[in-house]
């Protein structure tokens, strides 16, 4: 799990900053929507599974928002989004 930032923000390019910011978010938000939906795998009490794989799924929202600002930002990472779509696309 992680609790510290992965990233040394204070050593990142001032123009590179926003972005790292963003990808740092979304590795959070996918560290948690995975201890959730472990914990959700774990337990026997429905409600609470219920409520943990809902937690996770307001997590991945998360990582859509941290995601679609990171696009904006970085328009290199949107055209190789685009053309790891295309790659899988092709091979599946």
């Amino acid at each position: 799990m992680m609790s510290t930032i992965p990233t040394k923000l204070d050593k990142v390019k001032k123009e590179d900053i926003d972005k790292e910011i963003l990808r740092t978010g979304i590795i959070a938000e996918y560290d948690a929507v995975s201890l959730y939906e472990q914990m959700a795998a774990m337990t026997d009490d429905k409600r609470l599974k219920t409520i943990l794989l809902d937690i996770a799924k307001e997590e991945k929202t998360h990582v859509g928002e941290f995601q679609a600002m990171l696009l904006k930002l970085d328009k290199q990472q949107e055209q190789e989004l685009e053309e790891g779509k295309k790659e899988v696309d092709e091979k599946t």
